[in-house]
Parts: structure tokens; sequence; C-alpha cells
């Protein structure tokens, strides 16, 4: 065999030492997060490492956020997958500049600087706006049922724990009973030398499930008791004589549920699968013209009816004020008086859905002026009837829908990683920013 190859010596001693910049070719994502890195206000992270001069050198802030907006981009969570790439994937390790963090640090990292990782967010908003992404005379806001960290089965009712407490509360006593029967026996044959806090295991167990099926009760009463107070309120307000109204029973429903493992999340219909699931809501506002996430927000309940307040607000502390003028499209899940009142104070544009059309049905043609005396669902059904309102409105599918396609399907979101809200709403930060880096890494704007 005459044909000659080229060398393959894995053996072969580097005659020049290597640049780790040059093992990925340039345009490379891990290049552009690096540099997009470089250029990022991390002085929150840097500042909490004043006067901590003991122990081993902390990893350089600056590279753990690389790595984990690199990984968050490819769809790796996980802060084991992370430690493994830095040995396996060769971007991984330019961005660690060939160093292995264990995951341990990884995870130590995230939850120390969560909030700040999140509020990263607009700061590469900023940047998507500069660099022409974001144009702000069209967004759409819809939410997605994001699946918590934990099993529905392990959820109970409060009606379950009301029976749960007062069975478990019987098998203790008679646990008990039996117990002191039993330590009166071994007391009469052996003598008094057993230890008194020896307790059985099968009673340490039940009451330890005990203990937390009251913490969960009580944590749901208080809830029924500020919902009953709210709604009390809210009646005062609408009656001139608060004598007139009763007083709501603060007691929760016997259906009401709360989950062990994460209690903040809620059990949600998932569109996708047809069935109940452990979850939270996340909600995104999103700018038709790149499709750019422009405010999130993550809430636990199903319905998306009182969310429109909550993203207002996120607005308003992203860009200093709410930038008026802005048509606002969603779906029927949205649609109130008080919500289309709370878009119109705010000097925007709601094009909202009243309800669903049947397939094949088209919505009534409008002519003439408006009448004087419509209510504010005949004023948007006679609104989103127009030509330029049916326009507007039919961009809000191929607007926010992709999105969360993207960030759910393209990079792997099918469950969240951390647990408790404010842990959750932070990661949902940290998706939506790191999707609005990828618009802006694949827009090809110089930084």
């Amino acid at each position: 065999m005459n044909k000659t190859f080229k060398s393959c010596d894995r053996k072969q001693k580097l005659l020049l030492p290597p640049c780790l910049l040059d093992w990925i070719p340039e345009g490379h994502l891990s290049h552009f997060i690096v540099d997009m890195v470089e250029q990022l206000d991390l002085s929150a992270i840097y500042k909490s490492y004043e006067g901590t001069g003991r122990g081993q050198p902390p990893y350089d802030p600056a590279m753990m956020v690389s790595l984990l907006l690199y990984a968050y981009c490819i769809g790796v969570a996980s802060s084991r997958q992370i430690e493994k790439r830095t040995h396996e994937d060769i971007a991984f390790r330019m961005i660690a500049a060939n160093r292995h963090p264990d995951h341990d640090s990884i995870c130590a990292f995230r939850k120390r600087h969560l909030k700040a990782l999140a509020a990263l967010f607009v700061q590469i908003l900023m940047l998507c706006q500069k660099a022409g992404l974001v144009k702000l005379g069209h967004v759409a806001l819809d939410g997605t049922k994001v699946r918590a960290n934990a099993s529905k089965h392990k959820a109970m009712s409060y009606g379950r724990m009301k029976k749960s407490k007062e069975e478990l509360e019987q098998e203790i006593a008679a646990l008990l009973e039996e117990a002191e029967a039993v330590d009166q026996q071994e007391d009469e044959k052996y003598g008094k030398g057993k230890k008194g806090w020896d307790l059985p295991e099968e009673l340490q167990r039940r009451e330890s499930r005990l203990e937390k099926i009251k913490e969960a009760m009580k944590a749901l009463e208080q809830e029924a008791a500020e919902q009953a107070r709210q709604k009390q309120q809210d009646q005062e307000e609408k009656r001139e004589d608060p004598g007139e109204v009763a007083s709501p029973d603060p007691a929760p429903a016997d259906k009401a549920q709360r989950n062990f493992t994460d209690p903040d999340s809620r059990i949600m219909k998932v569109s996708s699968t047809k069935s109940f699931e452990q979850c939270y809501n996340g909600q995104a506002l999103v700018d038709d013209a790149h499709q750019v996430i422009v405010a999130a927000h993550l809430s636990q309940k199903s319905n998306d009816m009182g969310e429109v307040e909550p993203i207002l607000d996120v607005v308003e502390e992203h860009f200093g004020r709410i930038p008026a003028g802005m048509a606002v499209s969603a779906d029927a899940g949205y649609f109130s008086e008080t919500n289309v009142m709370l878009f119109e104070d705010a000097l925007l544009k709601p094009y909202i859905a009243t309800g669903r059309l049947k397939h094949g049905e088209v919505p009534p043609t409008i002519r003439g002026r408006p009448p004087k005396d419509l209510t504010p669902k005949e004023a948007m059904i006679r609104k989103l009837s127009t030509k330029r309102g049916q326009a507007i409105y039919s961009k809000r599918k191929s607007t926010v829908e992709p999105v969360f396609g993207q960030i759910k399907q393209a990079r792997g979101l099918r469950q969240f990683l951390l647990r408790g809200k404010q842990n959750v709403s932070a990661e949902w930060q940290i998706w939506c920013l790191t999707h609005n880096l990828l618009k802006l890494y694949r827009h090809g704007s110089p930084l």
C-alpha cells in the first residue's frame, strides 16, 4: 500500500505553548460569550469577595459567569454536567481556561450570586436595544407552564391533610402506648437502663410526617386568610356601606393543595400533554422585531388573568418608564376590563382576544362609526375586527410562541432545576436572558 496519510501521533509533544483561544474557530458562540461578559458590569459579584482573603483563591467570577451563560445557552443547567463538559467539551475548556471547577463550586457560585446573575437581564436587554433588535412598536404577552422540581404525587389536599393528621395522631398515640408497655416489661426483666430518647423508628417516621402535614396545613390556612382579607377589602371598596359586606370564610377549601417538596409550586394543566403537573407559569413580553424578550416574570397562578400588572411593573423597572404608544397583543386568557384599563392607563394600545374563534369561523365585519355606549368587551371585539386590529393581532402567535419553543424544545427546559419561587424566578430570568444573548449573537452585531 503506497498511499501516504497525514500523521496521527497522539504522543507527539507540543513544541510551542498552545493558545486556548485558538482551540475554537472564530465566530463561535463561546468566543462571543467571553467577549460579552467582559463588557458586563459584574461589580455586584466582585464586591461580595472583598475582605475574604482566607482560604484558597476562588475562581475568577468572570470565568464562572461565562461558563454558566454558555451552559444555559446550549441547554446545560446541571452543575455536574457543566463540570463534565470542562473535561470533554473543548468550548467549555476554553471558557474555563483549561481549569475544571467541580460541581460543588459551580453550584455554590450560582446559588451565591443567583440574584446578581438574574439582574444581568437588563444589561443584555439594553445591548439588544442598542444593536437595533428592540423596536418597542408591537409586543406580545404570553405564559408557558414549566414543571417544577417536585412531583405532583408529593402534594396533598387540605381535606386529605385533616384526615391524615387525625389518623397519624391516633397511630402515634397507639405506638406510644405500646412503647410504654414494652418499656415496663423490659424494666421488669432487665432493670432500668433503656435510653429515653431511643424512640422506635416507626414512631419517628410518623412524627416527622405529622409535623410536615401540620406545617403545610398552617401555610394553607395563612394563604386562605390572606385571600379572604383581600376579598373583603375589595368588597368594601366597591360598596358605600362597609357594614353590608359579609366576612368571607377564611378556612382553606378541602381541594386546596400544597406540595411538600416545593411548596411554592402549584398543580397546573399542561396543554402540550393535557395532564396536570406541578408547575410554575413563566411569563414573557416579547418584541416582534426580532423576538427579544423585553420583560420576564414568574407566576404561581395557572390563570394568566392577573399577570398584566406584574409584567408592566417589570417593564417600568427595566426602562425606567413604560414606553408609551406600544401595541400589546395577548390571547383571551388575559382579557378583563381591568387589564384593558391597565394597558390604556399606561398609554399602551391593547389588542386582547375576548374569546376563542371556532375552527373556520371568520370575525364579523365592522363598518361605520362605533356607538358611544359600547362595553369594554364590545369595544375590543370591534377593535380586533378592523383591518389594523387583525393585522396586529395576527402577529401575536408568531412573536411569542416561537420563543417558548426555542427555550423549551430547542434548548431543553423541561423542568426547573431550583426550588422555591424566589430561586425559580431567578432561574427563569437566566433562561430568558440567555435567549436574548443568542438573538444578539445570531444577529451578528459587533459588541
